[in-house]
């Protein structure tokens, strides 16, 4: 075991040397070397390894003897880095801060594939934190476990998350990580988190002949500040939410239901509120405690076939919270309140729902684990 250890991170290295020295030829020998055929076809007949171009090019002019060649983004964050100064003076920032935005970007990919998780144009969400030089590697280490524990917060599996490193780093990087969730198709990298050095700045300084610098007052000095990025694509997101909270259950008697067990702060529809019958003032009451709800939670209102069936509408489409009004809700103002994930059931007072809902989807609530 401990030679198949050491083969193995030998193999690693050098797989790692020739992608940082850009070496193709080394990594088409690594193939052969260690006989990799295709999983699929079983061939070896493999081509030479190629860079491929993962930018979108376009011309952009009036007149078609007029144009210019112009690329379309391949990440969003370097309108951050033009308007340093301007956020951090208008904002009197002071170091360590950070920037978030989201925009839309674009990549020239070999093939599309795996629903939205690799599409040519795509939503990212980022973050650009500014810092101190020299303290880059602390807040590298801060936001890679902060981020962490912000996916691990939305309950859809801690065993589902895992980081992995980069063996090649970026021109600009001297540390890479990529939070990856577990889809259907394997681990895939749904956030990565980079330490970008100071390039970006020092480029755009350099291009632009203005000095994008940071001035210290507390040091009373003026330096380049170093970046820390958490950039995490909107659909890659998107998909993992959808694909960790898609179940489909066995139950007593043979039967099954189809539950999303989507983050309660999440789910589209927060409650449901569904009267027992149509007739006996039920449906007057339940207008009652929708109307009391629905200017805090979206709520659906439901009364058409058996509760039954109601709640597998709703727990198919993820709502957290059924309301169920009867009989004994026109004597005592007690409703049955059923938990989409545990199908449990509590009598409750109507004068409570708001607290027990609230509680369960506030987004502080959920802030609060992360921080607290």
């Amino acid at each position: 075991m401990l030679e198949h250890i050491e083969k193995r991170d030998a193999l690693h290295a050098r797989f790692a040397k020739a992608l940082n020295d850009n070496n193709l030829d080394e990594l088409k020998q690594i193939i052969l070397d260690e006989d990799i055929v295709c999983p699929i076809s079983g061939t070896k007949n493999w081509t030479d390894v190629k860079q491929f171009n993962l930018m979108f090019k376009t011309e952009v002019g009036s007149t078609a003897d007029s144009t210019t060649t112009i690329y379309l983004r391949p990440e969003t964050c370097q309108g951050i880095f033009t308007n340093f100064l301007n956020v951090q003076k208008t904002g009197r920032m002071k170091i360590p801060f950070g920037i978030a935005q989201i925009g839309k970007a674009f990549r020239n990919e070999i093939v599309a594939r795996q629903f939205i998780f690799r599409m040519r144009e795509f939503e990212q969400m980022e973050m650009q934190f500014f810092c101190k030089p020299g303290t880059e590697m602390e807040w590298f280490k801060h936001w890679k476990e902060f981020r962490m524990k912000w996916h691990k917060s939305l309950g859809l599996g801690d065993q589902k998350y895992r980081f992995h490193d980069h063996d090649k780093l970026a021109h600009y990087a001297n540390a890479a990580t990529d939070i990856e969730f577990q889809m259907p198709f394997g681990f895939k990298e749904v956030e990565g988190i980079h330490s970008r050095t100071n390039w970006d700045l020092s480029r755009h300084g350099e291009f632009s002949k203005k000095k994008l610098e940071y001035f210290d007052p507390e040091e009373n000095k003026s330096y380049i500040p170093y970046v820390i990025e958490t950039s995490i694509g909107v659909d890659r997101m998107f998909l993992s939410v959808m694909a960790g909270s898609y179940k489909e259950e066995a139950l007593e008697g043979g039967d099954k239901r189809v539950v999303l067990t989507l983050p309660p702060a999440l789910a589209p529809v927060k409650c449901a509120i569904l009267p027992l019958l149509k007739k006996d003032g039920l449906p007057e009451k339940a207008a009652e405690i929708m109307n009391e709800l629905k200017f805090d939670y979206k709520c659906a209102y439901e009364e058409k076939d058996t509760i039954g069936k109601r709640y597998r509408r709703q727990d198919a489409i993820g709502t957290p919270f059924c309301v169920t009004v009867d009989h004994q809700t026109l004597t005592d103002n007690t409703v049955t309140l059923r938990y989409r994930d545990t199908m449990e059931q509590d009598r409750v007072k109507i004068e409570d729902l708001h607290k027990i809902i609230g509680d369960a989807v506030n987004m502080r609530n959920l802030y609060k684990k992360i921080v607290g």
